[in-house]
C-alpha cells in the first residue's frame, strides 16, 4: 500500500518573515484540520505552497529541511508567480467565472501561461515524491489542470481531486476560451468531488457538452477508464467547537463582551472580504430591518467580522470603502449614547473570541450571493450548546442543502432577508431548540472527518471498479494470444461491427464511409478467413460501402445478408411492418420539437437520430421518447433499443446474435472472433460459443471477453491478426 500526497496551493501552515527570519504558523482552517488525520500518517505528505516568496537557496534549504519534519514539502513561488497565476488567473479569471460575477472575469493570456506554469511546478514537486502505488488527492480550483498533467506522467496513479469552491453552469464554462484544457485537466483525476448534487450536475454537462463524454449515473466514459463524478458535503471539526463553546476561558470572554454589549439581541456576521459573500447586501437588509421595526432600536444589534483578504486590489478596496460607507451611514442614522447597530471590525480574530462571539450570539446572518459550503454556519450551529439560536442562511450556500432547518433566504430579497431578521428575533424557544438540534445531528453526524472517510473509501471503490474493467483491457499479451490462436486456425470467422468499431462515429452518419486504409484491411483479412459485417446500418449503405470485397454482410441487426461479396440480398428474417405508421408519427412530433433530430426508416425498424441535436436537450428529448416507445412498444410486441445517440424500435427477435448463431449453424469454426461497441453488439457476444473471443470498444461493462479503447486500437489489433 503507498503513501497519500495531499495537494494544494497553500501549505496547512503559513511562513511568515518576522525580525529577519522566516517561521511557521499553524492554519486553523477546516481543510488542514480534517486531512492532519492523513497526512501526518506514516510516510504521508502535503505538498504546496508555504505563502511566501522565498528567494534565498540557502533559506529555501532551511524551509525544506524544516517542513520535512512537519510532514511537508513546498513549492517555491516567486512573486511573479503570485501575481499571475494567484492573485491572477485563479482569482481574476476562476474565481469571478466560478462564483457567476461573469462581470468581473479578466480574460489576460499572460495570466494563463502562469497558471498552466505553475500547475506544472506542482506536478514536477509531486513526482519527486511519488511512486507508481502512490494516493495523490488535489485540492481546489487553483490546480485544475494538475490532475491530468499527473495522469500523463503516472498513467496507473490513483488520482483524486476535490473542488472546494462553486462550479458554475455549462452557460458560464463556455465563455473561458481555456475551458477545454481546465476540464480536461480535472478529468485525470479518477475520483472528482463537489460539495452538492448542482457543482456535479453543472460539470457533468459541462463535460458531455464540451469534451463529447457521456456519463451515466455519475460515471465519465473517458478514453480507457472510468471517471466517476459524485457529491460530497464538507463538514467541520464538531467536537472542537462545541468543547470550545463550553469552555471557562470561552465563558469568560462572552460574558465580558456580553457586559460590554448590554441587554440586546445579538446577529453575527462573519466573512472574508469578498464581493461573493454578499456583505453590502446583507448590511441593506439590517438597514431595511431597523427602518420597518423602530420598536427594535436599542434591543438588537450586529456583530460584523470582515476578515481583510486581497486588500492590495483595486475592486476589493472599493468593496471595502462601499462596507465602510454603508455602516457609518446606519450608524450615524441610529447610534444612541448607549446603542450602536453595527459592531464592526476589519481583522480576524484569535480562536477563542471566535467561538465567544458564536456562543453569545442570538442570530448569525450567512447570506453570501454564492459559496461552495460555507463552514461559518456550521461552526455557529455547533457552539449552540445550550440549543438557542437561529440561523438565516442563504439558499446559494452549498451548507443550505444540508441545514433545511435554517431560515432560507435569497440574498438579493431586501426585504426577504429583513423579514428573515424579524422572524428570528421573534422565534420562540422551543422552536429555536427544535431547529438547532436537528441542525447539530446533521452536522455531528457529516463532520469532517466522515468526509475525509467516506471520499476516500468512495475513491478505493471507484479504483476497483476500475480494475475489474482493466483486467478485461485487451494489451499486449492478449494481442499475442489472439495471433498466435488466429495463425494457426483453419476456418477462421470474424464478426465486426461498423459504427464505432472499424469507424469512429461522424456527425452525419453518411461520412462515415469505409477510408482506404479500411477497405485494405477487410481485404487482407479475407484472404486468411471469413469476415462478417454484421451492422445495424441498411441494406444499400453496406452492400455500396463494400462492393467488390468478398465478405458477408449482415444488415439492420439481422434481416437482410449478403454471401461473399455478392450481388443478391437474401431476406434473413419475416418482416412485419403494420406497427410501422402509428410509431413513426410519434416519432415524427418528437423531430419537430428536437432540432437537429432525424428518422432512418429500416426495412425492420425505424430509428431515431439525435447526434447533432444539441447536448441535455437530446438527452432529455430521448428519454421523453423511449418512455413513449416503451409504452406503445408493449402493444406490437417490439423492442426499444438506446445506442450511441440514438434510439431503435423494432422486433425483439430480429437481433445481431441470433443472425450469429444462424450464420454459425452447421460449421466447425477454429478461432471466432467478435467486436462491436454497444448494445446492439451484446445480443452477439451472448450468442458467441465459449471458445471464442469477444471484444468490445469502449470502456462500459459488457459480457464480452475484453475492452479496447476505440476504433483505432480496433484496427491496430485486426492489422496485428494479419
Amino acid at each position: 500500500m503507498g503513501k497519500t500526497i495531499i495537494v494544494s496551493n497553500r501549505l496547512p501552515v503559513s511562513l511568515r518573515h518576522k525580525n529577519g527570519k522566516f517561521e511557521f504558523k499553524p492554519s486553523a482552517g477546516g481543510l488542514a484540520t480534517g486531512l492532519g488525520s492523513i497526512y501526518k500518517e506514516g510516510e504521508n505528505i502535503w505538498i504546496g505552497w508555504p505563502g511566501n516568496d522565498v528567494e534565498d537557496p540557502e533559506q529555501r534549504a532551511e524551509i525544506i529541511i524544516e517542513l520535512h519534519e512537519l510532514k511537508m514539502a513546498p513549492v517555491f513561488l516567486t512573486r511573479e508567480d503570485i501575481e499571475q497565476f494567484y492573485e491572477g488567473f485563479s482569482n481574476e479569471t476562476l474565481w469571478p467565472a466560478f462564483h457567476y460575477f461573469t462581470q468581473n472575469i479578466n480574460y489576460d493570456e499572460h495570466h494563463w501561461e502562469a497558471y498552466v506554469r505553475v500547475n506544472k511546478m506542482f506536478c514536477d514537486a509531486i513526482l519527486k515524491k511519488a511512486d507508481p502505488d502512490d494516493t495523490i488527492w488535489v485540492h481546489d480550483y487553483q490546480l485544475l489542470l494538475l490532475p491530468q498533467m499527473l495522469r500523463e506522467k503516472l498513467p496507473n496513479a490513483t488520482i483524486a481531486f476535490f473542488q472546494h469552491i462553486p462550479f458554475p453552469s455549462y452557460e458560464v464554462v463556455r465563455m473561458l476560451p481555456w475551458r477545454h484544457e481546465i476540464l480536461a485537466g480535472m478529468c485525470g483525476a479518477d475520483l472528482i468531488g463537489f460539495h452538492t448534487y448542482d457543482d456535479m450536475r453543472h460539470f457533468l454537462s459541462a463535460v458531455g457538452r464540451i469534451m463529447g463524454l457521456s456519463n451515466e449515473s455519475g460515471y465519465i466514459q473517458a478514453e480507457n477508464r472510468l471517471i466517476n463524478v459524485d457529491s460530497f458535503p464538507m463538514g467541520i471539526d464538531y467536537d472542537k467547537f462545541a468543547k470550545s463553546a463550553k469552555s471557562k476561558k470561552t465563558q469568560t470572554i462572552a460574558k465580558k463582551f456580553l457586559e460590554l454589549l448590554g441587554d440586546q439581541k445579538l446577529l453575527l456576521s462573519i466573512d472574508r472580504l469578498d464581493y461573493s459573500k454578499g456583505i453590502p447586501k446583507r448590511i441593506k437588509a439590517f438597514d431595511r430591518f431597523l427602518e420597518e421595526n423602530p420598536e427594535y432600536h436599542g434591543k438588537v444589534s450586529m456583530i460584523m467580522v470582515v476578515v481583510p483578504s486581497r486588500d492590495k486590489v483595486r475592486s476589493y478596496q472599493r468593496l471595502k470603502e462601499d462596507i465602510d460607507t454603508l455602516v457609518g451611514r446606519i450608524n450615524s442614522d441610529y447610534s444612541t449614547l448607549n446603542w450602536v447597530p453595527i459592531h464592526y471590525f476589519y481583522r480576524s480574530f484569535p480562536f477563542e473570541e471566535l467561538s465567544a462571539f458564536y456562543a453569545m450570539s442570538d442570530i448569525a446572518l450567512v447570506t453570501p450571493l454564492r459559496d461552495g459550503m460555507n463552514l461559518v454556519c456550521k461552526e455557529f450551529v455547533a457552539s449552540k450548546v445550550n440549543k438557542k439560536g437561529v440561523l438565516i442562511l442563504s439558499e446559494m450556500a452549498g451548507a443550505s442543502k444540508e441545514l433545511q432547518d435554517a431560515i432560507l433566504v435569497n440574498p438579493n430579497n431586501n426585504k426577504g432577508v429583513a423579514d428573515a431578521i424579524k422572524q428570528a428575533i421573534t422565534m420562540p424557544e422551543k422552536e429555536q431548540q427544535a431547529r438547532i438540534v436537528s441542525m447539530q445531528e446533521t452536522i455531528q453526524r457529516y463532520d469532517v472527518f466522515q468526509w475525509v472517510k467516506v471520499f476516500m473509501d468512495r475513491l478505493q471503490y471507484v479504483k476497483q471498479k476500475q480494475l475489474d474493467l482493466q483486467s478485461k483491457e485487451v494489451d499486449a499479451d492478449v494481442i499475442s494470444e489472439l495471433h498466435e490462436n488466429f495463425k494457426k486456425a483453419k476456418k477462421p470467422i470474424l464478426f465486426l461491427d461498423y459504427d464505432g468499431t472499424l469507424v469512429g462515429f461522424k456527425g452525419k452518419p453518411e461520412e462515415a464511409s469505409p477510408d482506404e486504409e479500411l477497405k485494405s484491411l477487410v481485404s487482407k483479412l479475407t484472404k486468411k478467413s471469413q469476415v462478417v459485417i454484421i451492422s445495424g446500418r441498411d441494406k444499400e449503405t453496406l452492400g455500396k460501402w463494400f462492393k467488390g470485397q468478398k465478405v458477408d454482410i449482415i444488415a439492420e441487426h439481422g434481416v437482410w445478408l449478403k454471401i461473399n461479396g455478392g450481388k443478391d440480398w437474401e431476406l434473413y428474417a419475416d418482416i412485419d411492418d403494420h406497427w410501422k405508421p402509428d410509431i413513426k408519427s410519434v416519432m415524427e412530433y418528437y423531430v419537430q420539437r428536437t432540432p437537429g433530430a432525424h428518422i432512418e426508416e429500416k426495412h425492420h425498424s425505424l430509428v431515431w437520430h439525435y447526434r447533432k441535436v444539441e447536448s441535455g436537450l437530446g438527452d432529455l428529448r430521448m428519454r421523453e421518447l423511449f418512455s413513449h416507445l416503451k409504452y406503445m412498444a408493449r402493444g406490437h410486441n417490439l423492442q426499444v433499443l438506446e445506442g450511441n445517440k440514438v434510439l431503435e424500435i423494432k422486433r425483439p427477435d430480429i437481433n445481431k446474435g441470433r443472425a450469429a448463431s444462424a450464420f454459425m449453424k452447421g460449421n466447425e469454426y477454429d478461432f471466432i472472433l467478435a467486436i462491436g461497441d454497444d448494445w446492439t453488439d451484446e445480443d452477439t457476444f451472448q450468442a458467441m460459443p465459449e471458445n471464442a473471443f469477444s471484444i468490445r470498444v469502449g470502456y462500459s461493462y459488457t459480457k464480452a471477453n475484453y475492452n479496447i479503447k476505440s476504433p483505432k486500437e480496433v484496427r491496430y489489433l485486426l492489422n496485428k491478426l494479419t
